[in-house]
């Protein structure tokens, strides 16, 4: 990459694509967003390479590249208008598997997905680089310029939100439930 050569940008682009780009649609709620803060990216680091100092740390950098772009676009668009995808796991699927086991996965998920999805982006950044990215505290802390602590306290708000948003989603469909068997 530092002699710009091209093959090693399609390298980089296979080897990290799928994983900024599973964790810019969890932050942008949208697909081609998503792309496209990725794709730059991609641009971004083939440019500025040279400031990467310590090789180690390259898959930390682009995914700071990432979370960063993300956030230039949710303060560029007006999210209110867009509507997210309903169900993460349409993009998310990284190995080919049976219908069955598409199905079981998609069904468990199909809830927390849509409850992560209408988080608050500060609860929903912490919670995506924290569980799907499996960063620590301090690494989010880094990653996002915040303190530990601030980390956290939105890991846990995001946790108490989520699963309250669960239980309610539980109880309606119990109730719903109920309802039909009437």
């Amino acid at each position: 990459m530092r002699n710009k050569d091209e093959a090693a940008l399609r390298a980089l682009m296979e080897l990290y694509g799928n994983k900024l780009m599973r964790t810019a649609y969890l932050l942008v709620k949208d697909k081609q967003v998503a792309e496209e803060a990725v794709m730059d990216t991609f641009i971004q680091a083939y440019r500025k390479i040279d400031q990467l100092q310590d090789s180690d740390r390259l898959e930390s950098w682009l995914l700071r590249i990432t979370v960063n772009r993300c956030r230039m676009k949710m303060r560029a668009w007006s999210w209110s208008r867009l509507l997210p995808l309903s169900n993460v796991e349409q993009m998310i699927t990284e190995e080919e598997a049976g219908p069955e086991k598409l199905l079981i996965e998609a069904w468990r998920n199909e809830n927390l997905s849509e409850a992560l999805l209408k988080l608050d982006y500060k609860y929903r950044e912490a919670i995506v680089l924290f569980y799907y990215n499996g960063l620590s505290v301090a690494e989010i802390a880094e990653q996002t310029n915040s303190n530990e602590n601030t980390v956290k306290a939105r890991l846990a708000r995001g946790r108490a939100k989520l699963k309250s948003m669960l239980e309610k989603q539980e109880d309606g469909d119990e109730t719903r439930a109920g309802t039909r068997a009437h």
